[in-house]
């Protein structure tokens, strides 16, 4: 196991890497000059020429990557060419609310689907199963930016509900936290939920027409015992990957409920540096979610072993 997870570790930077190209690269892309922007719209200097050589974009793209690369290597991510502040201090002062969103998303979102996916299979073709499946079909088909503003919209006119103005730390008030997080961690975790649910049925119903749940069955073993114990956990393994695939998904997602409900996280922050050209911080919160999402898949395949047995790392 620790060879396996030192191997995925190593295999990791090179993966990095390549991310970090390609995030430098197409930030370069979007139409506009930072330097023409600054001198023209806010006045910081004179001349566009002399602003770019300060800013270091008036030196070859190779160059200035291998400078970033190297600053990364160093621990220091860079710093906004607005207000020259350091990419990580900006990062996290925002970065803490998108967590707590996602990981109360995916909170709701198993707490819905494993327990829905399993009753729909152990009850197929009933009317339990017909109405998850039904649920599930509406939770794909409506995206989660509509359903959020029909929440602010019917929640206003009818139930006196509007988001919070002004951001309650977790620290400072725990209740007042999360009832402005549950709303849209509760829209954003529907959404996945669908799709968690959907596979947790198809793979139970896989599960529960092998010979050795029908043998537990011939055993006389009570049905919660056979479900649990026999059928979920080797059910759970392909489960485990939907989940891990959709963490990519969750962080997007809260970067459009962010802005609906007005959370400080790191959707304001990210349109912001786009509007602005501010490359040091788009790189920052780009190799973040890289990072994060690389972490997640590590953590994926080392469930695998917890889960089923008969894999083995190598």
């Amino acid at each position: 196991m620790r060879e396996y997870i030192l191997r995925r570790l190593l295999l990791a930077i090179p993966t990095m890497l390549l991310v970090s190209m390609v995030v430098f690269g197409l930030i370069r892309l979007i139409p506009g000059d930072i330097a023409v922007l600054m001198v023209e719209d806010f006045r910081y200097a004179s001349d566009v020429e002399e602003l770019r050589k300060r800013l270091g974009l008036d030196q070859p793209l190779p160059v200035q990557y291998a400078k970033w690369l190297w600053q990364i290597l160093q621990g220091d991510l860079g710093e906004s060419l607005w207000t020259r502040r350091t990419a990580m201090e900006e990062v996290l002062l925002r970065f803490p609310v998108s967590v707590e969103l996602g990981v109360l998303a995916m909170i709701i979102s198993l707490s819905i689907a494993l327990p829905i996916g399993v009753l729909s299979a152990i009850r197929q073709d009933t009317w339990a199963d017909y109405i998850a499946r039904t649920l599930a079909i509406i939770g794909l088909s409506m995206p989660n930016f509509w359903i959020a503003t029909l929440v602010i919209l019917f929640g206003s006119t009818l139930w006196n509900y509007s988001p919070a103005l002004q951001f309650i730390p977790f620290t400072q008030d725990p209740l007042r936290n999360l009832g402005q997080f549950i709303p849209p961690a509760a829209i954003l975790g529907a959404a996945t939920a669908a799709v968690t649910m959907r596979m947790t049925r198809g793979m139970m119903l896989e599960v529960l027409r092998q010979d050795y749940i029908r043998t537990a069955w011939a055993k006389g073993l009570r049905e919660r015992v056979v479900i649990y114990r026999h059928a979920l956990r080797n059910a759970l393994v392909p489960v485990i990957t939907i989940i891990g695939l959709q963490i990519p998904v969750v962080l997007s997602g809260t970067v459009i409920l962010e802005t609906i409900f007005g959370l400080p996280g790191m959707s304001r922050f990210v349109l912001n540096a786009i509007q602005n050209r501010d490359y040091p911080m788009l790189q920052t919160v780009n190799l973040l979610y890289a990072a994060v999402v690389v972490l997640a898949n590590l953590v994926v395949d080392i469930l695998y072993g917890f889960l089923d047995p008969r894999i083995r790392y190598r």
